[in-house]
């Protein structure tokens, strides 16, 4: 489902050149691209998401391959076959939380179908948050908005969930928690997290460790 080899990526032509491990991960499965700071893993996600394009190098996400695929065509495709958490939630703050969850939706195919209603009434209960779905965004707390940040990416029932740092400002508890959430919400899908926090290599076995890189 993930498939990465020989992938080299510069920002500029003075930029330094990153070159990063060769890994893959099968559908379904749960993996960790472990790194600190200056490692290279914001460029690694925004690489597998298709948000900026290697220079060398194969990358395969959900059956398409990245390096050979159009803008536009990246586009549509995320919006169907990739859920991001991102590390800070972006939400429009003017509108609900069931009207963000939606707004996808409504952007794409002109309407929420009704499927998708009862799925977000279904995962909004689950994640403990469906008193508050008409709640703006600053009027959640910070766990809220990190459980509507997963509910969000999880909505259209994506291949493949990429995770950016989702336990890095967590207690222990409060990381288990938010880990357990996104294993059982994202059952179906591989789940690729990009983190620096160690606490989770005991969790995920499958494990990629980015090194700093001085090229």
């Amino acid at each position: 489902m993930v498939k990465v080899e020989g992938v080299q990526f510069q920002y500029g032509a003075e930029g330094p050149r990153m070159d990063f491990p060769d890994f893959a991960c099968a559908q379904g499965e749960r993996m960790l691209l472990l790194g600190q700071s200056g490692t290279g893993k914001t460029t690694l996600l925004h690489v597998l998401c298709g948000m900026l394009r290697a220079q060398a190098g194969t990358v395969e996400v959900a059956g398409r391959d990245l390096r050979a695929s159009s803008d536009r065509d990246l586009d549509v495709w995320r919006g169907q076959e990739l859920g991001i958490v991102f590390q800070r939630a972006h939400f429009v703050q003017s509108l609900s939380l069931e009207e963000n969850l939606a707004l996808p939706h409504q952007l794409t195919q002109g309407r929420v179908p009704a499927e998708v209603l009862e799925r977000m009434a279904s995962m909004l209960d689950r994640l403990g948050i469906a008193h508050r779905a008409q709640a703006r965004p600053h009027e959640l707390s910070v766990g809220e908005q990190q459980r509507a940040s997963i509910a969000r990416a999880l909505l259209h029932q994506p291949k493949v969930v990429f995770a950016d740092e989702p336990t890095s400002a967590l207690d222990d508890e409060n990381a288990a928690a938010v880990m357990d959430i996104l294993d059982r919400e994202a059952a179906d899908a591989t789940l690729v997290v990009v983190t620096h926090d160690q606490r989770l290599k005991d969790r995920y076995p499958h494990c990629v460790t980015l090194q700093r890189q001085d090229t």
